[in-house]
């Protein structure tokens, strides 16, 4: 069938609530989904007790990428591990939204995907009267750092290929490639859980990380390098699928879909916002899109356009 665009702009239809757990500060977090006018883009909306701040999903927000995204000041105003949620913004192609939080972190509930999905679904999804505008890449750009790397290339299409290499036996080289449409996000990623080791733990604890991290919310890996988690993987490979996950949350922070093929090797949070920053950063390599005209049984063509009001296209 090939590459399908969604020509206009979405939001949610009514309001949805989800409440969990922070899993790096272990504080209980209530998280409210309304719907947003054309244009919004993801906007968070923080109020705990008397603080109250809005911050954009952009990557010019990011304040820190150790362990998870933060979007403002890790040593003041914040919201800390975005990625699992914005990766379903991505997925399942929620343009325009308000999110209410009352802590500063979204909650990490199983560790996947899922019940951000669910509550989407709950609340529906409406198609607004504005054309969407996409960045489409139109010239390699890539970053190395050591033996890593992640690099943006043009494709008739938006494409992830993350591939993940650890020491562990139990995760090892793995591979996770495929186009991505909300069907393929549901039933390939969104169940894809966070995941780390049990000899990291008391260093992480030590240093006021994964206080909130279970086997309720995280695979864990033990010192004889086996999943020690009851029923096992989700699938075969779900270590690169949650790498994947990570991957479509940071890239969502561009401020628009991309059109091309994101591909990494032994990536992380800090490696794909600075793939996203390389990216924007050369207006040569991208130019921003929408659909002019579409026919029956064909593809829609595409033009250049003006940015989105809500994305900072030179960073």
């Amino acid at each position: 069938m090939g590459f399908v665009l969604q020509d206009y702009q979405t939001t949610l239809k009514s309001r949805a609530t989800l409440t969990g757990t922070g899993v790096h500060s272990g504080k209980p977090v209530t998280v409210n989904f309304l719907p947003a006018d054309a244009d919004t883009g993801v906007l968070f909306h923080l109020s705990n007790g008397s603080e109250s701040r809005e911050f954009r999903a952009l990557v010019a927000e990011v304040g820190a990428t150790d362990l998870c995204t933060m979007l403002g000041d890790p040593a003041g105003e914040h919201i800390a591990t975005v990625e699992h949620l914005m990766a379903t913004l991505f997925g399942l192609g929620i343009d325009n939204i308000v999110i209410e939080i009352d802590g500063h972190e979204v909650p990490i509930l199983d560790g996947s995907a899922v019940a951000f999905v669910e509550a989407i679904d709950q609340a529906g999804i409406e198609t607004l009267a504005v054309k969407r505008r996409y960045i489409r890449v139109v010239k390699p750009v890539r970053i190395e750092n050591g033996a890593s790397w992640a690099e943006f290339r043009p494709y008739s299409g938006t494409r992830f290929e993350v591939e993940i290499d650890f020491e562990s036996p139990a995760i090892g080289r793995q591979l996770f490639a495929s186009d991505i449409n909300p069907d393929i996000f549901r039933q390939d990623i969104a169940r894809a859980r966070t995941f780390g080791f049990m000899k990291d733990v008391e260093r992480l604890w030590a240093a006021g990380y994964a206080l909130g991290s279970s086997l309720e919310n995280s695979l864990v890996i033990g010192d004889d390098n086996r999943v020690i988690n009851m029923g096992g993987l989700r699938y075969p490979n779900e270590f690169a699928r949650h790498k994947t996950m990570d991957a479509m949350g940071d890239l969502a922070l561009a401020g628009a879909r991309f059109i091309g093929c994101f591909r990494s090797y032994r990536g992380g949070h800090r490696m794909n916002a600075a793939a996203v920053r390389r990216l924007l950063s050369d207006r040569s390599a991208f130019e921003v899109v929408e659909t002019t005209r579409r026919e029956r049984g064909r593809t829609a063509e595409m033009s250049a356009v003006t940015g989105p009001v809500f994305a900072p296209w030179v960073i």
